[in-house]
């Protein structure tokens, strides 16, 4: 069985690492902003955060399973799926019965606003299932965190407090408290939020859309726009830890990782 409790801690240095790093940049007055080929905005924290990453999962090396029934498989050995590394096929990606998952910088656009709404995220990914999540918020120093059969936590200033099992919420309440944006609303999140009795709308950038599920400070996330599945992964593995789920839009079925094409579909966490 493989042991979360010892890939927590390195998987949390690592976050705390690349947050430093992207810092650095955050507080200087040279981004290096470049355009990918998506068009999307590429600065030199993600490159730096991206760096700093990868070398700390790829040298911490000791065994990860614990039972002797299994091949010995070192932490290092487990490959890494970056959004800032290089792309890799599905037919070498569809072998990974382990493997990280990671987004240095969720939410350049939010770095470069300097509006402090972005956060490293890192996911440990048993074959399509996230079963660890971290989720680091930079410039407030917030750390959440989970995996399986561990829990869920928040840690602010070396404060560490477990964070609370929540009931998936019943959608005809009223008052819901809505992760939506107020300035860029597409028709179908609209519809959606028209369905509910006097919703509340709460907003925020990046992965902390699914932290504000997780400090209680929403009930339910609708996303039907576009993310890639490292920008949700971590999070959905620390709100699964809480008892809430992420489902496919209309399913019961939650979000799927390391799929041939790696953009998610709609889906609604709560």
């Amino acid at each position: 069985m493989i042991d979360l409790k010892n890939l927590l801690p390195i998987a949390l240095q690592a976050a705390q690492e690349a947050s430093g790093k992207i810092l650095e940049v955050y507080n200087s007055n040279n981004f290096q902003t470049e355009a990918k080929g998506d068009n999307s905005p590429l600065t030199l924290a993600d490159k730096k955060a991206h760096q700093s990453i990868v070398s700390i999962l790829q040298s911490s090396n000791f065994p990860i399973f614990q039972s002797p029934n299994l091949p010995i498989l070192k932490s290092s050995n487990l490959p890494i799926l970056s959004e800032e590394g290089k792309s890799i096929p599905y037919d070498e990606r569809k072998n990974w019965d382990y493997f990280w998952m990671v987004d240095p910088l969720d939410g350049t656009k939010e770095f470069i606003k300097r509006n402090g709404e972005f956060t490293v995220n890192i996911a440990l990914i048993e074959k399509q299932t996230p079963i660890l999540g971290v989720v680091t918020v930079p410039v407030t120093g917030e750390e959440y965190y989970g995996a399986r059969g561990v829990g869920a936590f928040l840690k602010v200033n070396d404060k560490i407090t477990p964070l609370t099992k929540r009931t998936p919420i019943d959608l005809t309440q009223k008052g819901i408290r809505v992760v939506a944006s107020r300035s860029h609303m597409n028709d179908e999140t609209q519809q959606f939020i028209d369905q509910l009795v006097d919703p509340e709308l709460v907003s925020s950038g990046s992965s902390l859309k699914f932290m504000l599920l997780a400090s209680g400070k929403a009930d339910v996330y609708p996303r039907f726009a576009p993310t890639m599945e490292w920008d949700t992964a971590a999070a959905h593995a620390i709100v699964n830890q809480m008892g809430l789920h992420v489902f496919q839009k209309d399913s019961s079925v939650e979000l799927m990782y390391n799929k041939p094409d790696l953009l998610n579909p709609s889906f609604i966490c709560r």
